[in-house]
């Protein structure tokens, strides 16, 4: 069964240019796994510092070994210093 996430960021303004290179290096990074069907990385229109992930996953299994991957780890320990909330994560159904 597809695994659908819809992960919404907000960079600390000091930040903002080391967390969007660290999330433009995940997707470089997760849209090479075997389960990835889609990993988008948005950014608000209206403010700069938003960043919106939309994913598509082949399995819970293969979402499991993404949340592993090293550069997964590395911008979870970064997460407390430099966004200015903890990220709101979405796991959906799609239904048309």
């Amino acid at each position: 069964m597809k695994i659908y996430i819809t992960a919404i960021l907000k960079a600390n303004p000091v930040f903002r240019i080391e967390v969007m290179h660290t999330l433009q290096h995940m997707v470089e990074e997760s849209r090479k796994e075997a389960a990835c069907i889609q990993y988008d990385l948005h950014q608000l229109a209206e403010d700069e510092n938003q960043f919106i992930f939309y994913e598509i996953w082949e399995s819970q299994a293969g979402l499991d070994a993404h949340n592993q991957q090293p550069y997964i780890l590395a911008f979870g320990r970064m997460v407390e210093e430099k966004l200015q909330e903890t990220p709101q994560i979405y796991l959906m159904e799609k239904i048309a």
